[in-house]
């Protein structure tokens, strides 16, 4: 690859960058705002005639029943932050802390118990367990997370334990084992430190897996609560795209769609810049930050 090419590919990446933390920085404002309740306080209102066109009273036009499209897409994003963040969160510490644990005693007792528990979990049909939580805790929200969490921690634990191994062997960790350093601080001080790129990555993949798995179900007409979702936008939007009316798919679609690609942009970017070798002789030329 030229140099030329090498400058051109970096510019169209950073150009990238750019795009998605914007469109993260927006989404954020609008879901702190929903929070806050500074706007989307009026999605179930009957704004306006049904099928109104986009106006400067409401920006997208309103739906079948008069409501304001902008306002539900606001209250969409809010509940799959709502959803996501801390299922994310919580996936991210569970595996994170079985992976650890299981990579420092690599053949121990703990290793083998924890990754019996792991292969359990993952032979375990999805929507087996989800029906068993939703039953159990009789609430499909609350079951839903604990479904999504029981499920999702376990890739994050498996890689954790193979970076846990690897960092067993590395150079530093041997030179504080030399200095006197025990093992509980040489797993917090150095251990975690060095694996929490990893991390952020399986946090927003999960975060992503989340927001599907609550926007399916959504579709399908379960309710995860008395708020808005994408998943009841777009169910909503196929009578209305019968009708000839596209303004709330279009807003649906490309809500959805912004905000898990940029997640997904960012999730890939953060695990380029753990594998220096994937970026390639073109983007080892960035110098600009992450």
């Amino acid at each position: 690859m030229s140099r030329r090419d090498s400058v051109r590919a970096v510019g169209n990446t950073r150009g990238a960058s750019w795009v998605a933390c914007f469109v993260l920085a927006v989404f954020a404002v609008a879901v702190l705002g929903v929070w806050m309740g500074v706007w989307g306080t009026e999605w179930r209102a009957i704004a306006g005639t049904g099928w109104q066109a986009p106006s400067w009273a409401h920006p997208l036009g309103t739906n079948r029943l008069g409501q304001d499209i902008f306002d539900r897409l606001l209250v969409s994003l809010s509940q799959a932050f709502t959803f996501g963040l801390p299922l994310a969160i919580g996936c991210t510490l569970l595996g994170g802390a079985v992976g650890l644990l299981a990579g420092w005693t690599e053949g121990r007792l703990p290793d083998r118990v924890l990754l019996g528990l792991v292969g359990i979990i993952e032979a375990m049909p999805v929507y087996v367990i989800l029906g068993l939580l939703v039953l159990a805790w009789r609430d499909w929200s609350a079951g839903l997370a604990m479904a999504v969490m029981l499920v999702l921690w376990t890739p994050t634990a498996r890689l954790m334990r193979v970076r846990a191994i690897e960092l067993r062997q590395a150079r530093f960790i041997e030179a504080a084992r030399v200095a006197g350093a025990g093992r509980w601080r040489i797993l917090i001080e150095h251990v975690l430190p060095h694996s929490a790129p990893l991390l952020l990555v399986q946090g927003s993949l999960i975060f992503i897996t989340a927001i599907k798995a609550e926007v399916l179900l959504s579709f399908l007409g379960i309710s995860l609560g008395d708020s808005m979702s994408f998943g009841f936008m777009l169910a909503e939007a196929a009578d209305d795209v019968l009708a000839g009316q596209f303004w709330n798919f279009a807003a649906a679609s490309l809500g959805l769609l912004a905000l898990i690609s940029s997640v997904q942009y960012w999730a890939d970017r953060l695990q380029a810049r753990m594998d220096p070798r994937r970026l390639g002789s073109a983007l080892s030329l960035r110098v600009a930050p992450l």
